[in-house]
């Protein structure tokens, strides 16, 4: 069971990896295209900031730190 949830809790954290990157290579480059005048999405990423992308980061930081504290606790239960 445990590695069930491991293998969940890391697929998910991976698709959430990708999400939190798209998200910043996206403002970088609507930031970019505001600099000069051309309309690359920056305010629907603005609209979308609060409901998607600060929860999206707010989970890969819980969930790396509930990775690394099951890792940990399951190493020292193998470990007695």
């Amino acid at each position: 069971m445990k590695e069930k949830f491991l293998n969940w809790l890391n697929r998910v954290l991976i698709a959430d990896v990708f999400l939190v990157l798209l998200s910043f290579f996206w403002f970088a480059i609507a930031l970019a295209g505001h600099a000069f005048g051309i309309p690359l999405g920056l305010n629907l990423w603005y609209k979308l900031w609060e409901p998607l992308f600060t929860p999206a980061i707010g989970i890969l930081m819980a969930g790396a730190i509930i990775s690394g504290a099951t890792s940990w606790i399951f190493q020292r239960i193998k470990s007695n």
